[in-house]
This record gives C-alpha cells, sequence and structure tokens, in this order.
C-alpha cells in the first residue's frame, strides 16, 4: 500500500471561529483517533491533494510536532457549494486491530461479452473491506474474463485473500451492456 507524509501542527483552540481562521489560511483542521486519546492538528491543504484527489488508498504517516503516527483516512468533509476541503478524520492503525476502509476495484482479463460488442458498465467502483492494516490490499482484483453479453458480476463472487469484503455480496461490480445497435442485429436475426 502506498505511503504518504502529513506534517501538521497542534490546535491549541477548538471550535468554529478558529477552525474558520485557520482556512482562511489554508489550512485544514483535523483530528487523529483510535488511540488512548485524540490528537487535533491542522495541517495545509496542499499536502491533501496527493491524498484525497485520487483514487489510491494510502497509508498516511501523520508528523504532528514530531510525534509520528501510522493512520489512514477515515473520513473527509468538503463544502457543498466550493468543494473546499473543510476537516479530515484519521484512524490510528494499531497492529493486530483491524480495520474498515474503501478500496478501489480493478478489473483483470478481458470479458467475451465486450470483445462480442457489449459495453462494460462498472456499477461499484471501491469495495468497502476489513482487514488487519498489514493485509489491506492497494485494489480488489476483479476477474470479468467470463464475463457474456448481458450478463454481470457480483460482490459475492470476488475471492478475498487475507481480508474480509462488508458490501453487500448481491450488489453488482460491473456489467456487460448490450448496445442498440447490436440488439437491433439480435433481434433482426430470429
Amino acid at each position: 500500500m502506498k505511503s504518504l507524509e502529513i506534517v501538521g501542527f497542534k490546535r491549541a483552540n477548538l471550535g468554529k471561529k478558529d477552525a474558520k481562521a485557520l482556512r482562511l489560511d489554508s489550512y485544514v483542521p483535523c483530528v487523529l483517533y483510535g488511540g488512548n486519546e485524540q490528537v487535533h492538528f491542522s495541517a495545509p491543504a496542499i499536502l491533501f491533494r496527493e491524498l484525497l484527489y485520487t483514487p489510491d488508498v494510502h497509508v498516511v504517516d501523520v508528523n504532528v510536532e514530531g510525534t509520528v503516527y501510522r493512520a489512514i483516512v477515515q473520513d473527509a468533509q468538503f463544502h457543498p457549494v466550493n468543494e473546499m476541503l473543510l476537516h479530515v478524520d484519521f484512524l490510528l492503525l494499531q497492529p493486530g486491530k483491524e480495520v474498515k476502509m474503501e478500496i478501489p476495484v480493478k478489473f483483470v482479463g478481458v470479458s467475451p461479452g465486450v470483445l462480442a460488442g457489449g459495453k462494460l458498465v462498472s456499477k461499484l467502483r471501491k469495495l468497502k473491506v476489513k482487514a488487519l492494516p498489514e493485509n489491506l490490499p492497494d485494489y480488489v482484483e476483479v476477474n470479468i474474463s467470463d464475463l457474456e453479453l448481458g450478463k454481470s458480476i457480483k460482490v459475492s463472487k470476488v475471492e478475498a485473500q487475507g481480508y474480509t469484503i462488508l458490501t453487500n455480496g448481491a450488489a453488482p461490480i460491473a456489467t456487460v451492456t448490450i448496445p442498440r445497435a447490436l440488439k437491433g442485429q439480435m433481434a433482426g436475426d430470429r
């Protein structure tokens, strides 16, 4: 799993007024929980670009005034209108303690349905998994090599190695749709 460092500074005052002042200075208020106590800190907004605006999953080394914590992003809040980053929650990774996380899906193989003229439509881009920090995958591999026209692959068909998939097993991950032109040809063949 990819690693990234976020350097932050402890927050002396907590509250709306102070958080607003931090955001005006291009800092993002953050909290790190999961340990013995919560750590409230702020970090420059520019540091979150590689972390949040990418489909990849990262383990974050949070450096708060010299103390380094290994964590994952649990939640990020954005402004509803201007999409400004408002707040980030980090969860401390502890050895032997499982964490839940959204992991991106990666398709492997070639679908015969796509080769026949169908279109692969991705229904789920991420799957929720539960695993120990050392077993967290970079992505969940989904084999589409036996996906025919008009068929879909469900979450229950994915083989989990070292982690548990929490997403509903009946949910489709991808479907091969039949385009209109191909439907017309199929109807004309009858």
